[in-house]
């Protein structure tokens, strides 16, 4: 395969002493040897996400020698993070995560220059952040973000890197709309709010993302020493509970909205409102009917507005308020924690269930963080329940503002 040199033009930097005493594993690679490892050290790469993905990406990229690594990232180490990203410690809880890649990095190779963007990539940012990297490589876990570095990548003419993980399953691709797909050949339009689960709530096996990562780290230095094939016009499916791996070809899309010949995106669009479940199924839930006997209850029709937070839902215990909170989780994820008194009914069930329910009891709908009981109150409203709500943030941010006590997961 034949693809454009990305650092041509580019004087390459001779290695120190004490980088040939580090790479020498690689000089002895034929296809790496003294120049590719040059080539490594002359790289910029941006990894977006520092989080299950970004983290083997980023100890992988700077043990490689990539010579300068921007992360881009605003989240804090959470202690549920811990379970899978292994760039942060016990000790890390609490702090920036660009700020701990930073650190980690230095310390994995002085020789590697760390640019830490600890902000969130928009619609107005993105391309501006990507344009002076090489290669750009999506470590994110959400739609949004995934359709912004594809945008820009396409635009721009860059390399995309990407990978994904959920459950027990991994997928790495290069998209490069210069010599194949590109992310919106496969997806065009981002899923409905709430169809896709995310990794918090469908699970994810701890050491997937490292397994996904060093792959995407694989494709990053075959992209920037020339060597290989990479995964441009292929999808490499990892199942890690068969122990195989498929591949997959993908064509480009004579229709793709910003790649194709009738191209109609000129600019990154910002999904995070078409994106953001609550707000869809609060949007559905306000207007949305389905016929004269199914009918959506509009918010100004119900004294109860579709969503409140762990304060409000405090506050309404404390004025006495009769509450029936439904907990629409799975039956596992109660066994861990649940709101005292709260009535299981997982979402799968709840079209089945609904009839035993009081259309005229004040409810609190809840699940882990707001996504799946949004749908449900939606659902609830539609059927004329209209005086429910959606607990914003679910019972992790009742944990949070309300009961420390109660665990979190």
């Amino acid at each position: 395969m034949n693809l454009p040199d990305l650092l041509a033009g580019r004087t390459l930097p001779a290695l120190a002493p004490s980088e040939l005493v580090r790479y020498g594993r690689h000089l002895t690679l034929p296809s790496i040897g003294m120049v590719g490892q040059q080539r490594l050290k002359s790289a910029r790469v941006l990894l977006v996400g520092a989080g299950g993905l970004g983290s083997p990406l980023g100890l992988y990229l700077a043990a490689a020698g990539i010579g300068c690594i921007g992360v881009v990232d605003s989240d804090r180490v959470e202690a549920s993070n811990l379970q899978r990203q292994v760039l942060f410690g016990q000790s890390d809880v609490g702090r920036p995560k660009v700020e701990v890649a930073q650190e980690r990095i230095g310390e994995i190779n002085p020789h590697v220059a760390v640019e830490a963007h600890g902000l969130r990539l928009d619609a107005d940012n993105v391309s501006e952040l990507i344009e002076p990297y090489d290669v750009v490589v999506d470590g994110s876990d959400n739609f949004p973000t995934r359709y912004l570095i594809n945008d820009a990548c396409v635009l721009c003419g860059k390399p995309e890197v990407w990978g994904a993980v959920q459950r027990f399953e991994g997928q790495v691709a290069v998209f490069w709309s210069q010599q194949g797909p590109c992310y919106r050949c496969l997806f065009p339009e981002p899923p409905p709010a709430g169809m896709v689960p995310s990794c918090a709530q469908a699970g994810v096996l701890g050491m997937l993302p490292g397994m996904v990562g060093a792959m995407q780290a694989n494709e990053v230095i075959k992209l920037l020493v020339g060597a290989g094939q990479p995964l441009i016009g292929r999808l490499l499916v990892l199942d890690a509970l068969a122990a195989a791996v498929r591949t997959v070809r993908l064509q480009k899309s004579p229709e793709c909205p910003i790649c194709g010949p009738r191209a109609t995106i000129h600019a990154p669009i910002a999904y995070h409102d078409r994106c953001d479940a609550r707000q869809a199924e609060a949007n559905a839930g306000a207007n949305a009917g389905a016929g004269a006997g199914d009918r959506a209850v509009s918010r100004g029709a119900s004294d109860v507005p579709f969503e409140i937070d762990s304060h409000e839902l405090r506050c309404w215990q404390g004025e006495g308020r009769e509450i029936v909170l439904l907990d629409v989780r799975e039956p596992y994820e109660r066994q861990i924690c649940r709101l005292e008194g709260s009535v299981g009914m997982p979402l799968g069930t709840l079209a089945d269930h609904a009839s035993g329910l009081d259309p005229h009891q004040l409810t609190v709908v809840y699940c882990h963080h707001g996504t799946r009981s949004a749908q449900a109150v939606a659902f609830l409203r539609r059927k004329g329940f209209s005086r429910t709500a959606n607990l914003g943030g679910g019972i992790d941010a009742w944990s949070l503002d309300i009961d420390p006590t109660l665990p979190r997961y």
